[in-house]
């Protein structure tokens, strides 16, 4: 564990609660109001300045702190510890009309402009010079002062840009990668299409494609892009750092973000840290909040921060549905079951107006009296009982693969044999029955260490590295139990396509090979025999397999594949591997991966739970979560224990109450 996030811990006495303020937005008589209700509320931490560029800075050079100074005494004069963001996410107006281009073009060749969000250029040496630059500043200033806990910076990064700067950059990134043009016209396979470069200056970022475009130079874009926006950070921390040294320094993540690569960037921060926002109209939304904060805890390999959540509704879909009562409590308890440190909010008090204007806050504009406030205010003196939990670590058995570069090969660089692909979807789909069935679960990236696991679920992992090819040999031939789903290993980690066979990174592997990828046709659905005459539907996607090795677990009984495999096992060494060729029904992957992970002796967190029933452990605590609206549950316990929120003894089985949460300290 990481001495930094050791003494925040220290310093907040447990987890931390509150959320972003953003007193510029307010007049200064509201600023004490809002003291005495964090207070009341049990807040600890507040994120102060994230939108406050132009507030701190309201000329290039002029320097105005005093509005600042009077917030962090006010707070620390309070008990209330600080976030202190680097305002660089919303570069005032001076910046983008005295510099243009610091304003990113966009694909399309269309500038972006100033009065929307993120609106700059990662690339633009001039936007990196002037938010060093206030970073700098605020460092020099706050570093020492007695409120400051903590520094987030930025905030959730995300701008693609595609213009000069961009381009320039890019090429930059690119000799640095492949040191020579013959280097990079081989990698992205120029000889097709006659697209070969003989001059670095002819290499430009792919702008909106109009027909179709090097699937390499579009994969190579994404992880420029990726790297980029990490530059940025990493120039403000370091001059954040240089002041001091002893404090966490961190950025919000965001759910399923796919324009940066979150296993790069873990490294470079004290902690993952996630902003989510679960739709309450979606009756398993749930499921993808579990899987992004097990992604989370799994990108460092111990606790995280959330540093976003939504009181109740939010304001950036069609239809933006309030959290039901008791929905809010569930979702907070629900991230510290998955390794969460905080419950933390966007934001502290409901903006009157701009975009977020309809989007909730801690205290709402109807104020004290509201719903949301008291549940709010609640959990806020709830958390204390519970405080003895964080930094709890978090140990599993199963690892499921969670890689960008899979997920930008699979989805952005096209031409493949079907380009709908939905990656986090697939991921979660093959997550779930994981969850509901109680096992813990760790992400892993093709980088990730696979001794410490038992199973390993790799959904659709289209492109994959060598290194982890052969990783995944290593580990079922000392043993352990890998699940594939369809279209894997298919190309290097240039988007070639492996020789001779499909899949060519784990053909060896699936003792199979693929002759023919089937997409289905609209509407076409598949039956599947099992090798016990079960049987089960499957649709959109079918694959020619040809067992070596193989003996098959499942086939076709009708169609052009009638009697060929959809699913096949493979012993590998000490271990094996089941291959599936086709997209399941729920029910059946549900069926195939829970065997798996069965058969490998994997113990589930508790057993017997209804699958509404969410059971998660941070060392000897047990989290136990019933996501059901209308359905009690009895829970069986591994051993007795006190159950932290109520404060009663168990011993044997716990019972649950629709939406109910309990926390058993195991004895």
């Amino acid at each position: 564990m990481n001495a930094r996030m050791d003494g925040l811990r220290r310093r907040l006495g447990g987890f931390a609660f509150g959320g972003d303020y953003n007193p510029e937005q307010w007049d200064r008589p509201v600023w004490k109001e809002d003291v005495e209700l964090m207070r009341r509320a049990g807040v600890n931490l507040v994120t102060v300045g994230v939108f406050a560029w132009a507030s701190l800075e309201p000329e290039p050079g002029r320097y105005t702190f005093g509005w600042l100074d009077e917030v962090m005494d006010l707070l620390h004069g309070g008990g209330i510890s600080v976030d202190l963001a680097t305002p660089t996410m919303a570069p005032p107006v001076w910046l983008s009309h005295g510099h243009p281009e610091v304003l990113p073009v966009m694909a399309d060749g269309e500038t972006f402009g100033f009065g929307n969000r993120l609106h700059y250029d990662p690339t633009s040496p001039r936007y990196r010079e002037h938010a060093v630059g206030i970073a700098g500043k605020l460092a020099e200033r706050y570093s020492h002062h007695p409120a400051l806990a903590m520094w987030h910076i930025s905030n959730e990064y995300g701008p693609t840009a595609y213009g000069p700067c961009a381009a320039e950059a890019f090429r930059t990134w690119l000799r640095r990668r492949y040191g020579d043009l013959e280097a990079l016209n081989e990698a992205w396979y120029t000889r097709f299409w006659g697209q070969r470069y003989t001059d670095w200056a002819q290499v430009a970022p792919p702008e909106v494609p109009r027909t179709w475009s090097n699937p390499a130079r579009r994969l190579d874009f994404k992880r420029f892009t990726s790297d980029a926006l990490l530059e940025c950070f990493v120039a403000e921390r370091d001059a954040v750092r240089r002041y001091r040294d002893d404090l966490p320094i961190l950025t919000n993540f965001m759910r399923f973000y796919r324009h940066a690569d979150y296993w790069r960037w873990a490294r470079e921060e004290d902690a993952a840290a996630l902003d989510i926002y679960p739709d309450p109209g979606r009756a398993d939304a749930h499921v993808a909040a579990a899987l992004n904060f097990d992604l989370m805890r799994s990108l460092r390999g111990e606790p995280w921060l959330l540093m976003e959540q939504a009181a109740s509704g939010v304001s950036q879909w069609r239809v933006n549905n309030v959290k039901r009562p008791g929905r809010m409590r569930l979702g907070s308890y629900q991230a510290i079951a998955h390794g969460a440190d905080s419950v933390l909010y966007f934001q502290w008090r409901a903006s009157r107006g701009g975009h977020e204007r309809f989007h909730s806050a801690m205290l709402p504009h109807s104020g004290t009296g509201a719903r949301s406030w008291q549940e709010v205010e609640a959990l806020g003196n709830e958390l204390p009982r519970i405080a003895a939990a964080a930094g709890a670590p978090s140990t599993a058995e199963v690892a499921l693969l969670f890689d960008w570069d899979a997920w930008w090969g699979l989805e952005d660089t096209y031409g493949l044999p079907r380009n709908d692909f939905d990656y986090a979807r697939i991921a979660t789909d093959h997550y779930r029955p994981l969850l509901e069935a109680h096992y813990a679960v760790d992400l892993v990236s093709f980088a990730g260490d696979l001794s410490r696991y038992r199973v390993l679920v790799i959904p659709n992992a289209y492109l994959v590295h060598d290194g982890f090819a052969t990783a995944v040999e290593a580990f079922a031939a000392a043993g352990g139990t890998v699940v594939i789903s369809l279209f894997s290993g298919v190309v290097d980690r240039d988007n070639q396509v492996r020789q001779p066979a499909y899949p060519g990174a784990f053909r060896r592997l699936i003792g199979a090979y693929i002759d023919e990828y089937w997409p289905a046709r609209e509407e076409e659905t598949f039956e599947v025999e099992f090798a016990d005459g079960t049987t089960a539907t499957a649709d959109w996607w079918q694959e020619s397999l040809h067992p070596e090795t193989a003996r098959v677990l499942g086939e076709y009984t009708g169609g052009d594949l009638a009697g060929r495999p959809a699913l096949i096992r493979n012993d590998f060494g000490s271990g094996c591997v089941v291959y599936i060729g086709t997209r399941l029904s729920p029910e059946a992957l549900r069926d195939t991966v829970l065997s798996a992970v069965r058969a490998a002796g994997v113990a589930p967190v508790v057993e017997g739970a209804p699958p509404y029933v969410e059971a998660t452990r941070r060392d000897r605590y047990l989290f136990l979560l019933n996501h059901s609206d209308t359905r009690t549950a009895s829970v069986a316990v591994p051993g007795p224990g006190v159950e932290l929120l109520g404060g009663s003894t168990v011993d044997g089985t716990v019972t649950l109450a629709p939406l109910a949460v309990a926390v058993v300290e195991l004895s």
